[in-house]
Parts: C-alpha cells; structure tokens; sequence
C-alpha cells in the first residue's frame, strides 16, 4: 500500500486532489507519496495521523462548514463539535506515539530503585 492510498483511507470521506493529498504528505515530510507505506513504522504512522489532523484543522478553517443543515425531517448539527473532537482524539494519538522506529530504545522505561 502506497502513502497516499493509506492517506486516503484515514481520510475517507474527504475528497481531496491528488495534488493537495502530495501536499499535506510532503508537509509532514513524506517525500515521494508514492512510496510503500509500512505499517509497522511508527514514523509513517505518525506522519500519516499529522497529515489527516492537517486536512481536519484545514476543514476546521472553513467558517461555512460549521452552519446548522436542516434537510427535510433531518438536521445536521453539532458538526464543529464533532469535527473538534477528532482533532483531540487525533492529537492524543499522536501525542501517545513513539517518535522514532528504534525498537532498542528504553525511552519508554521507568524504573524506580530504593536506596
């Protein structure tokens, strides 16, 4: 699976160009979007979620988005609100990731000794 098809997938529902999907790629530093996405890297995790939390916040900017719809006998509210605790759950995500693939490291090992 390549970078942008997984892209897509974290962002099903959005339609987005080809051109503005390499864009929010590149911005969190994926060079060539058509190179194989590894799901065991937590690199290309992290940037895949940073460049959907890109596309939500840019989604976010649109004042027009954020209006009530009514439709017949169905109202379309509360969407802000929605689309703002995305945002958080996508940030805590992110947060909670490693940042590097070095499965040696013991960054994320506390030990207490007594003396």
């Amino acid at each position: 699976m390549k970078f942008t098809e997984r892209f897509q997938l974290e962002t099903q529902g959005i339609t987005l160009s080809s051109a503005e999907l390499s864009v929010y790629l590149a911005e969190e530093g994926v060079i060539d979007p058509e190179t194989e996405y590894s799901p065991s890297s937590n690199v290309d995790k992290r940037n895949i979620y940073s460049a959907a939390l890109s596309v939500l916040n840019s989604i976010a900017n649109n004042p027009s988005l954020m209006k009530t719809y009514k439709s017949d006998d169905i109202t379309i509210s509360d969407f802000a609100d929605s689309l703002q605790n995305r945002i958080d759950q996508l940030e805590r995500k992110i947060r909670m990731m490693a940042v590097t693939d070095d499965t040696n490291s013991n960054s994320s090992t506390f030990m207490l000794f007594n003396s």
